[in-house]
């Protein structure tokens, strides 16, 4: 009879053991997803500022029309991305056409003075460096949940409940790494 009990003592606590190392991966999860919502609200922020560039830039550089149409292509590939993967890619190429249009504002010394340009580029600047602190945490949080993920004795849940490791918030372009610059 003792025996019976410690056995059922035994299986009660293994399945609350695996129980809290299931509900730890899926709070890790979570929070990885959470701090994707940082970077989306930024990304979003960046986003609805770019026509507002493109406008302003529109008036002063009028035969740039490839530029402009770049910025706004990746600009709709941003909206239309779904995924985390999707829109870390749109905004790699947003990031591009971004600094390819900064560069040929050089050409134009009256936009550079220009006010509204001047905030815009310091709004877009401002969200750079939130969407800068946004990817580190995201990273962060990536982190420590494919190192759960890959840990024993956690791997064995994972593995069974399906979770998998994540890449990180990277971006491609070695030249992108710096958020758009503005200098005169």
């Amino acid at each position: 009879m003792e025996t019976n009990v410690i056995i059922i003592l035994i299986v009660v606590v293994l399945i609350g053991w695996l129980i809290a190392l299931y509900n730890r991966l899926v709070s890790l999860k979570a929070n990885r997803e959470n701090a994707f919502s940082d970077i989306d609200v930024q990304l979003k922020l960046r986003f609805d500022l770019v026509p507002n560039i493109v406008n302003t830039v529109k008036g002063y550089a009028k035969h740039e029309k490839d530029v402009l149409n770049q910025v706004m292509q990746a600009r709709t590939g941003f909206m239309n991305a779904k995924t985390i993967e999707g829109k870390v890619e749109a905004n790699n190429e947003l990031t591009g056409a971004l600094k390819t249009l900064f560069a040929v504002a050089e050409a134009y010394p009256e936009l550079k003075a220009n006010q509204n340009f001047l905030q815009l580029q310091s709004e877009l600047s401002d969200i750079e460096n939130k969407l800068a602190a946004a990817r580190r945490y995201f990273n962060s949080a990536t982190k420590d949940y494919n190192i759960a993920v890959q840990q024993f004795p956690s791997v064995i849940v994972a593995r069974i409940a399906g979770f998998t490791t994540y890449e990180y918030f990277e971006i491609d372009n070695p030249e992108e790494k710096d958020s758009p610059k503005v200098e005169f």
